[in-house]
This record gives C-alpha cells, sequence and structure tokens, in this order.
C-alpha cells in the first residue's frame, strides 16, 4: 500500500475518459482533462461529475470557421514560479491525430487548477507524430526536461529555459524510454484513463473541492432564545443553512405554535421546519428556453411552445411561482397575427424597463435563415396576459436603422441593465458565405427604444471548447445573473440534444461591458446531463428573484434522452467566492433529517 502523503499535501490525478455513445459522454467532452484528488494516493474520489475540466481551443481555419480540437495524455506538473502546467497531445475533435498539430503539444498554464489559459504549441520535431508526453522543471538544471514518444514507438527529450517561449525550445535528443506517467489508482470512476498525479497544498485542493463538487446542508444555525409578542414577530426569526462548502443561506421556518398562548407571559420550547419550496421536474412538458418574470406583484410565464412546433407565445400568471404552473395559458402571439412572423417564434422573455414591458423574442417570415431577433412592448396601462395590449412586435435594429444582421440569423435576445444604461445580448449566427456557428454578441441600447441599438454589435465569446461545439458550433440562450460580487452571464452551448450544457462568462461589477477582454468564459459548463440524475441537456436558463429574495434557476431539460424539452426550477445557490452553483437539488438544499429545528420562545404577554 502507498504512503501515506504528507497531511499539508494531497494529490491530484489527472485523467481522459473513454467515449460514450454520443449524447451521454461523445469524444469531444472524453478526450479532455478530467481531476479526481485523494488523501492517501490510492483511493481517487472524480471532481466535477466526472466531467472534463480542461478542453483545447478550437482554431479558425482561412474561411473563418472553426476546426474542433481535443487533447489526450494530459501532463500536470509545477512551473518554475510555483504555479501549474499542463502539456497534452492535441488531436482532432474525435481523438485521432492532428495534422495542425503534428511534432508540437499543447501546453497550458493555471494558477490553482480551475482557469487555465492555452498558451500555444511547443514544436519538438516538425515530422513526428506525438503519442506521450511529460514535463518537469529541473531546479538545479534551471531548466524544463520534455520527454516524449513518437507513434513508431521512438523516445526524445527536448529542454526549454522559459516553456511561455513556444518558440525558445531546443532541438529534440534521442532518450532512452520513460515509463508512461499514468498511475495506477484504485478508482471507481466510470471510463477513466488515468494520466498522472502530482502533491498539492491542502489549500488548492481544498479550493478544488469547494468549487467541483456540489455542496450538501451539513447543520444549521438558529437562535436559541428569542422574545417575541405575536405570530407575525416570530415569523420572522430564521434559520441559516450552512453547507460543507462552508457557504450558507438563510431559510424560513414554519414554528409550531398551538400550544403558545400569545396572551399570557411564559416560556415555551417550540419546533419549527425548514420551509423548502420544492419543484418537481418537470414542470411543464413541451416548454424550452423557459422564463420566469415578476412584474407589478405578480408572477409571468413565457416559453418556446414545442408542443405546436413553435407556432405560438403563450403567457401565464400567477401570485406565486407555483401557481404558473398550474394556471391558464392566454397565446398572446401566432404565426397568423402578423405577416412578418410566420415561423419559428423562439425564446420569449419578459423584461421591465422603467415603467414598460417587453417581449423579446425571434421569429421568422418563413425560413430558418430569415430568424431574427423582436422586440414586442406591453401598451400603457395594459395586461401582460391580454393578446390585445400588445403591440406588434418591431425588428431590432442597428443604430443607423439597418436590420441588426442580414448574412444569417439573430436570437435569444436578453438584456442587462446597470447604471441607468441598457445592454442586449444575443446569439448571432453568420451563415454567409459559410456557416460560422453560433457567437454571443453585446451592444448598448435605446432605454426608451431597446429595439434600438446605440452603439455597434461586439462579439464576447463563441463556441470553441468541445462542450460549446459538441455536434454543432452553438453558444446562444445568453441571461444575465447580477450580485453584489460580479456580472454573470450564463450561456446554452452545443446542440439542443442531451450534450446541450451551460457556460458561464463573468464580469466585474464596474467593467466596460462592451470590452471583450473583461469578460472571462469558464473553462467547463457549470451545468451538464452529468449535474443532475434525470435531468438531459439541461440549458437555455433565466433567473427570477421571489418576494423573499431567493433567486430561482428556470432552465429546460429532458427526463430522457429522446424525451421533449421540459421546465424546471431550482433555486440558485453561491459558493464560496460568490459563483452561481445550478445544480444544488432539493435534497442537498436542506437535508430532510435536519430540517426540524427548535428554539426557547419567551412570550412577554398582554398583547
Amino acid at each position: 500500500m502507498a504512503a501515506k502523503v504528507n497531511e499539508d499535501m494531497v494529490r491530484v490525478l489527472c485523467y481522459t475518459r473513454l467515449p460514450q455513445e454520443e449524447q451521454l459522454y461523445a469524444p469531444k467532452l472524453a478526450y479532455s482533462m478530467h481531476l479526481a484528488y485523494s488523501e492517501d494516493g490510492m483511493g481517487y474520489r472524480a471532481l466535477n461529475h466526472n466531467s472534463g475540466v480542461l478542453f483545447a481551443k478550437a482554431v479558425d481555419k482561412p474561411n473563418g470557421t472553426l476546426s474542433a480540437k481535443s487533447l489526450k495524455n494530459p501532463y500536470l506538473f509545477y512551473l518554475a514560479d510555483g504555479t501549474f502546467g499542463v502539456i497534452a497531445v492535441r488531436t482532432g475533435p474525435e481523438g485521432g491525430p492532428d495534422e495542425d498539430s503534428k511534432g508540437a503539444v499543447l501546453l497550458f498554464a493555471s494558477p490553482d487548477l480551475l482557469q487555465y489559459r492555452e498558451i500555444g504549441l511547443l514544436r519538438l520535431k516538425e515530422d513526428a507524430i506525438v503519442q506521450d508526453v511529460t514535463c518537469e522543471y529541473d531546479e538545479t538544471l534551471r531548466k524544463y526536461l520534455i520527454r516524449w514518444s513518437d507513434a513508431n514507438g521512438n523516445f526524445y527529450r527536448n529542454d526549454a529555459d522559459d516553456i511561455m517561449n513556444l518558440n525558445g525550445v531546443s532541438p529534440p535528443e534521442q532518450a532512452d524510454a520513460f515509463a508512461s506517467a499514468a498511475v495506477s489508482v484504485n478508482a471507481d470512476m466510470e471510463g477513466i484513463v488515468p494520466g498522472n498525479a502530482i502533491s498539492v497544498a491542502r489549500a488548492t485542493a481544498d479550493r478544488l473541492l469547494r468549487k467541483l463538487t456540489v455542496p450538501s446542508h451539513v447543520r444549521n444555525v438558529v437562535q436559541q432564545q428569542v422574545v417575541a409578542a405575536s405570530e407575525d414577530e416570530l415569523r420572522e426569526v430564521h434559520a441559516t443553512a450552512i453547507y460543507s462548502d462552508g457557504t450558507s443561506a438563510v431559510k424560513k421556518v414554519d414554528w409550531q405554535t398551538a400550544q403558545v398562548d400569545w396572551n399570557r407571559a411564559g416560556n415555551y420550547r417550540i419546533t419549527g421546519r425548514i420551509r423548502q419550496e420544492r419543484f418537481p421536474f418537470p414542470l411543464a412538458v413541451n416548454r424550452a428556453d423557459p422564463c420566469i418574470a415578476r412584474w407589478r406583484g405578480k408572477y409571468y410565464f413565457i416559453a418556446t411552445n414545442d408542443a405546436d412546433g413553435n407556432k405560438t407565445l403563450s403567457i401565464r400568471e400567477a401570485e406565486t411561482i407555483r401557481g404558473l404552473f398550474e394556471a391558464e395559458e392566454n397565446k398572446l402571439l401566432d404565426t397568423e397575427t402578423y405577416a412578418h412572423l410566420k415561423n419559428f417564434l423562439w425564446a420569449p422573455e419578459l423584461h421591465a424597463i422603467g415603467e414598460d414591458l417587453y417581449i423579446f423574442h425571434a421569429g421568422s417570415t418563413g425560413e430558418f435563415v430569415d430568424i431574427q431577433s423582436h422586440v414586442m412592448k406591453l401598451k400603457k396601462g395594459g395586461n401582460p396576459s391580454a393578446a390585445a395590449d400588445w403591440e406588434v412586435p418591431v425588428r431590432v435594429v442597428l443604430r443607423d436603422g439597418k436590420p441588426l444582421f442580414e448574412a444569417g440569423i439573430t436570437l435569444d435576445m436578453t438584456i442587462i441593465q446597470r447604471k441607468d444604461r441598457v445592454y442586449t445580448v444575443w446569439a448571432q449566427r453568420r451563415l454567409v458565405p459559410e456557416d460560422l456557428g453560433s457567437w454571443i454578441y453585446i451592444a448598448e441600447a435605446d432605454p426608451a427604444e431597446p429595439w434600438k441599438l446605440k452603439s455597434d454589435p461586439v462579439p464576447l465569446t463563441r463556441p470553441e471548447y468541445g462542450w460549446e461545439n459538441n455536434r454543432t458550433f452553438v453558444d446562444e440562450g445568453p441571461y444575465v445573473l447580477i450580485t453584489d460580487k460580479a456580472i454573470f452571464v450564463t450561456i446554452a452551448c452545443a446542440l439542443v440534444d442531451a450534450t446541450y450544457c451551460v457556460g458561464l462568462l463573468s464580469a466585474d461589477s464596474d467593467a466596460d461591458l462592451l470590452d471583450p477582454a473583461v469578460w472571462t468564459k469558464g473553462n467547463y459548463p457549470i451545468l451538464t446531463s452529468r449535474s443532475v440524475p434525470g435531468e438531459y441537456g439541461p440549458g437555455h436558463n433565466s433567473y427570477v428573484t421571489d418576494e423573499d429574495g431567493v433567486i430561482w434557476n428556470v432552465y429546460h431539460a429532458r427526463t430522457g434522452i429522446d424525451q421533449p424539452r421540459c421546465t424546471g426550477v431550482r433555486r440558485v445557490h453561491f459558493d464560496f467566492e460568490g459563483y452561481p452553483v445550478l445544480d444544488l437539488t432539493e435534497e442537498r438544499d436542506v437535508d430532510p433529517n435536519l430540517a426540524e429545528v427548535s428554539l426557547e420562545l419567551i412570550v412577554k404577554g398582554g398583547r
């Protein structure tokens, strides 16, 4: 048995996986770097739902399209400054040889094993196909030693003083064979193809655990003694749920007070149950791209209608979020209402700007290639549930009045409101002369007429990672979530099937949102088919804040690989760094075994 690792150090293993059926775990997902950790160097625990955390970027083709890439045989090592490097064999999207990478290996740098920067290709030997590679920094020589083998079984070594200088690698020298870097592990991880393992500081490992595992409810904090003169006062006494990652969430409690006489002074030992709103999945079948908005004290639900082939847009109104899923649907728009909207009524979103309410949605004059973003305004004093109270949908235009985009389609438009300015964010897919896939764009809009842009469109992100271009090259469905920590935009990526997933963009609260450089895209998706059992292809989500200040994720997913898209609702948690957690299920949010709390109630009496 391996010797126990120094108690201040933890072993971290990198690995790839064997591909499965395309919609379960495709090659573009399997051929990425995954991470696991171990306390003893033998029994490893997969992180991030046994999903990849590091993906090779696609590269540009001469015609402007993207060439997807994957990676194999990743190798973790320390850089000279104590941060982390990853060296790997870049492959084609399905894991086969990559002609663009002949004689080279792909290099990444990371400060924390969570966020990675792709440095580029290290050229080792022009006429070789690299099979396996290792890299170590030799402190005595003050050089990086790169050992590798080719497809013919030959072994080589290259040196580099500064590995970040891609052109500073020495010519290859024939070398003795080196043992495979793959370690033998006792791990119950589906499909694992082990790579190497390194020892990392416990603080680094703890952060990995807190970021790459779903937290769970472990205990509560409740006042031990409360003085209250009425039921209303007691109702304001809440519990704080504490989670395994050190985060917390304030929860309302339904206190049991049948034995309390509020008219007489006395002490009571009372119990209560933490209130947990549970929304079983699915809530609405054949409803995709869902949006719930709270406006003037009521909740409204609108979504793409898959049941009728996307021919109608309908709205539901209720006093509560739960009430929406029993509420009557009122049709607002169909493909017979207007001559310029004859097909593909997609992804409606409700947004209030000032005193006005709008629906942003996509629609087409007929064909797929004609899909464009539109905005529909509620008339003054109008009822959101009445079709007649909505104005004619207007196509979004540039600041010079020309259509937003004419070489392809635009859709999934949403807004960001910040410091009295309104920004629109949308998906745009150039189809002519080449299909470039769907990218995310941003521009400032006129708050009084939000279908008119005030600035030129700026691209924010494109589908460069395997989880974004799996089965198709698509970034779409943006939606903003603003906290006191940052501005987050979630995006939906890949084909709209069980491979669909949710990625995350983030920017500082005071950043210039029109500058693409201020936005950071996570290396891996934050919600996938592996995140919550029984929910396949989650994506195209939105957020709503209820009357208690709780933020809810409204999304669509499938109950099975080939099942229809359905709406789901789940509370948004925030990790210890303030980033959204979308896969905290109800059982982890409030453990049923910890739901009961108690305290001593002191009644002064004499109301």
